[in-house]
């Protein structure tokens, strides 16, 4: 499988980096870019432009086509320091060497032979250290690829292979010893991938051909590729026959090998889970999605195959487990975000199940001109669809959150690059009765305060010409990142969507109760003493209002007539056809980006729930 030229342009940049040593941040000055921009770049969120690569190439000192070329090729061109006449000395790293040819494997007896596979790759500490690692290739020239495996080296996933052994590229892995030790001690546990490698590469004619110098066990005996370490638990040494026949009642552990070792996770396809690189870290959506599938298996299995009994258990740990993947997602991130900040008093609560002073947009609203129009008889009865929002919370955690504790402006205004609190004398007047008003239902008299989320929706319907421009007298707020909680928002969409793909109800309800609890617990909660951010909570919150106003809006502009609006996913509509496929405005469907059908009803007469 040959890699996309963005992946390579990636591969490229993270090479190079590490050849010039230049950081993200030096990186993005040199481009006139954000830090947080180069970092989307290289994570994939966001693709490199045309216009970032001939940047790029002139950085380096080289042309567009040679940046495109692949890390070898650009090595090559790489002229550094910048204005430097000649390229600097290419590192053994980089350069092609032909494969060295190894003795022969003494022969084998017919009724075990013993597959012919390429060099293996260097290891640390072993007898070809020091040598140059080829990659797997293509008749063609191009590189083989395969399901990610733990590398021989530092033990991360990585998709080529060596010899049939997974590999990085080149030098661009921490050496880990004991990865590597474990690795040479189990010499059948990559069997299996390197046949599956050979079987696609065909070696030709005229080159020479190595083999092992031990015999490899048959593919169907081969022993699994050793699993690396991860925040999970050791399998046990098999379950009973009662608990594997309970467990085959689930759909994704029916699957599962029922042989004398351990069941191992069944494989999901390519397409359900990413492997797209965040910088930094060195680790792919994969690693921290198999943190979430490691608790479900270990909870399917603790349960004899109970789906609701592991259900029920996985709730009760939603919050630490929602905690460490959050933890984990933030290893290598940019900024160092603060825990516990500095209690303000209007962030904090009155009575033990009271609240604090903080206005958000909370949504209950009507129609009150259309609903007037029915009472008079002016209108026909109204066949109304309540759409629903799919994880609302979830897709609010991307949003502007204050990185460290709130410093007070006694003048007011608003940053852009800040977020927080901020103090208005009055609400803003909301003068159009057929759209909902972004800050709620509220009409108390007197100043008001609004979270970061609320005032960038307010900011927004005056761009919009909808209202006037928010008069913020003060303001308590510190720097802001939308990128706080991005990588941890993907990770739990992502599992949302693997779970809906394969059907697994497990999954999907232990995936919501993590965001849906850490959106809930990160304020003032006895549940979740590893952080108090009250100001976090607020601002995710009125996010997801924030979005279900944006989701209104749009079907207004679409010819809709909007009736109510509900909490942070519920909108009612009429007046016209909403799906997309039929000339609407929304696609249906279940993933965060789609809105589904939860009920219909007729007005004026009473609601009747559709069955």
């Amino acid at each position: 499988m040959a890699l996309s030229t963005l992946e390579t342009l990636r591969l490229t940049v993270a090479a190079i980096r590490q050849r010039t040593g230049e950081s993200q941040r030096e990186l993005a000055t040199a481009l006139d870019l954000t830090q947080d921009k180069v970092s989307r770049r290289q994570s994939g969120a966001q693709p490199w432009s045309l216009d970032e690569v001939d940047a790029l190439a002139l950085h380096w000192g080289m042309t567009p086509l040679d940046l495109l070329a692949g890390p070898t090729h650009a090595a090559q061109s790489l002229t550094w320091p910048p204005d430097t006449a000649a390229p600097q000395p290419v590192p053994a790293t980089f350069t092609a060497q032909a494969p060295t040819a190894v003795p022969a494997q003494p022969t084998v007896p017919a009724a075990a032979p013993a597959p012919a596979v390429a060099a293996p790759p260097q290891v640390p500490g072993g007898e070809q250290e020091g040598r140059v690692v080829e990659l797997d290739r293509t008749a063609a020239g191009e590189l083989l690829s395969a399901e990610p495996a733990p590398c021989v080296r530092c033990g991360r996933p990585s998709p080529y292979r060596s010899g049939g052994r997974p590999m990085h590229m080149g030098g661009w892995c921490t050496p880990d010893t004991g990865v590597a030790e474990r690795v040479r001690a189990a010499p059948a546990a990559v069997a299996a991938p390197a046949q599956a490698v050979t079987s696609e590469h065909t070696t030709p004619a005229a080159e020479p051909t190595t083999s092992v110098a031990e015999p490899l066990a048959p593919a169907e005996h081969a022993a699994p590729a050793p699993a690396v370490e991860r925040h999970t638990q050791a399998e046990p040494a098999g379950p009973s026959p009662a608990a594997l026949d309970a467990l085959a009642r689930h759909p994704r552990i029916a699957a599962a090998p029922t042989a004398d070792a351990a069941p191992r996770p069944a494989a999901r396809p390519a397409s359900a889970a990413p492997r797209a690189e965040y910088a930094g870290t060195g680790r792919d959506l994969g690693y921290y999605l198999d943190m979430i599938t490691a608790a479900v298996e270990q909870a399917l299995e603790e349960h004899d195959g109970d789906t609701e009994a592991a259900s029920a258990a996985l709730e009760k740990k939603a919050i630490p487990n929602g905690m460490a993947l959050f933890e984990a997602t933030r290893v290598g991130a940019a900024y160092e975000h603060t825990v516990y900040p500095d209690r303000l008093e209007f962030l904090s609560k009155k009575t033990r199940n009271g609240a604090d002073e903080i206005w958000e947009g909370r949504h209950k609203w009507e129609n009150a001109p259309l609903m007037e129009a029915l009472k008079r008889g002016d209108l026909d009865r109204l066949a109304v669809d309540v759409l629903d929002t799919n994880a609302a919370y979830c897709s609010a955690l991307k949003t502007h959150l204050p990185i460290g504790s709130l410093v007070h402006q006694p003048d007011g205004g608003f940053d852009p690059k800040r977020s927080g609190i901020y103090l208005l004398p009055k609400r803003p007047t909301w003068e159009h009765p057929h759209l909902p008003d972004p800050i709620g239902n509220r009409h108390e008299a007197g100043p008001v305060l609004l979270d970061g989320a609320t005032v960038r929706l307010l900011i927004r319907c005056h761009k919009l010409g909808l209202t006037d421009a928010p008069h913020i007298t003060e303001a308590w707020t510190s720097g802001a990142s939308e990128g706080l909680l991005e990588k941890f928002r993907r990770v739990l969409t992502q599992a949302r969507e693997n779970a809906i793909h394969d059907g697994d109800p497990v999954t999907e309800k232990y995936v919501k109760a993590m965001y849906a609890k850490f959106a809930s617990t990160i304020g003032e909660s006895t549940y979740n003493r590893e952080i108090r951010r009250p100001d976090w909570m607020h601002i995710i919150r009125s996010q997801a209002f924030a979005n279900l106003w944006y989701k209104a809006h749009r079907a207004h502009n679409g010819g809709l007539t909007i009736v109510r609006l509900r909490g942070t996913d519920e909108l009612h509509v009429t007046g016209g056809e909403w799906r997309k496929s039929n000339g609407g405005v929304f696609e249906e469907g279940r993933l965060t980006t789609q809105m589904k059908l939860k009920d219909q009803y007729t007005l004026p007469l009473n609601r009747k729930r559709s069955a």
